[in-house]
């Protein structure tokens, strides 16, 4: 039987190579004659730098000092053989990175500095920026405010970085604007979502930053208050990404948008390779319904399908009704018997998942 293992990172535990290593493990203690090939994914958020060195020899891992989430900090970029350098939100003010969840202080400004840093380096002559994993609904305010642009109050003064003002906001000065690169900005988005609505930047994705009810709508009038400044198109998919800061970025950076796991899985060569497998087992921290729009599991589900692959997941917890969609699936919590157990030693239960799932296949 030929296997191929393509996780996403489960956030705050395990990388997603890692990942895909001791699964391949577990598997190959029950079935060792069985050819195991790993090819770790990323959607845009934590691990896409990873997976992109891993897909691209030659490549550099080059660090920025950054304004970060507790202070100064290096936030690291890779710069491809190509000239195409990739900046990740997640490393320079990922979730993780701050102390406290904080929905209205909560800013992109160390993401700008890197974009900065990439996209003024001399070899540099195109940028992807992966946006996922973020902290922030601020719309990317922060990160063009690095970049050099300027939001300004009614009484001219600078809007501060963050959500909290965003409502207040009079007016964008982009004569200072740094340009981007000839060869253009890509975004790589892990969501789908739009700017604004219930499925959007703040209403699908501020509760899981922090914010109450009454927050969400305030998040949800500051960045409908920016986009009637601005322009653009906050209907356009994708433009939610990161809390708006893919609106942003397109709206005032010319960035344009790829979904995040297509791309890389089409990097890492995850089409080819199903080409010849039997069985697929997907992966992430918690499988639910947003799995399915712009992440790895629904990215790799899509070519499973298409290609009548067996598609199994590894996950850290899953709801049934997403689970359903699977042909088999192991949730480590439920292994351990606990979320807890589950987080403190996730490399003893993700190899018992890889034993699992060859045991059952």
């Amino acid at each position: 039987m030929r296997v191929v293992i393509a996780p996403d990172s489960f956030k705050g535990s395990v990388t997603a190579s890692r990942a895909a290593a001791i699964l391949r493990l577990g598997w190959l203690d029950v079935r060792p004659d069985d050819e195991v090939v790993s090819l770790p994914l990323a959607d845009g958020g934590e691990g896409t730098l990873d997976a992109r060195a891993a897909a691209s020899p030659g490549s550099r891992l080059m660090s920025t000092d950054v304004d970060g989430p507790t202070g100064p900090a290096d936030a690291p970029w890779l710069l491809l053989p190509d000239g195409t350098a990739v900046v990740e939100l997640a490393s320079a003010c990922g979730l993780p990175l701050w102390p406290a969840p904080d929905p209205f202080g909560a800013h992109t400004f160390a993401l700008g500095q890197v974009l900065l840093a990439a996209a003024t380096h001399p070899e540099v002559e195109r940028v992807v920026v992966a946006l996922g994993g973020s902290a922030s609904t601020d719309g990317g305010t922060g990160a063009l405010s690095a970049l050099g642009a300027q939001f300004l109050l009614a009484n001219g003064d600078r809007m501060p970085w963050g959500a909290s003002a965003l409502g207040s906001l009079s007016r964008v000065d982009q004569s200072g604007l740094v340009p981007p690169p000839k060869g253009g900005v890509e975004i790589l988005s892990d969501v789908d979502a739009t700017l604004l609505g219930p499925l959007g930047a703040a209403g699908q994705f501020g509760p899981q930053k922090g914010a109450t009810p009454a927050v969400v709508a305030a998040l949800e009038a500051g960045l409908a208050h920016l986009a009637e400044i601005l322009g653009g198109d906050p209907d356009q998919a994708g433009a939610g990404a990161a809390g708006g800061t893919a609106y942003g970025l397109a709206t005032l950076w010319g960035a344009t948008m790829t979904p995040g796991s297509a791309r890389i899985a089409d990097l890492v060569g995850l089409p080819a390779a199903l080409d010849t497998a039997d069985v697929v087992i997907a992966g992430e921290g918690r499988l639910d319904a947003q799995s399915f729009r712009g992440k790895v599991v629904g990215r790799v589900s899509e070519l499973a399908r298409d290609k009548g692959v067996r598609l199994l997941a590894c996950v850290g917890m899953a709801d049934p009704e997403a689970a359903a969609r699977l042909d088999g699936y192991v949730a480590l919590a439920d292994l351990a018997g606990s979320t807890q157990d589950a987080m403190a030693r996730p490399e003893h239960w993700l190899r018992e998942a890889g034993r699992h799932l060859a045991r059952s296949s």
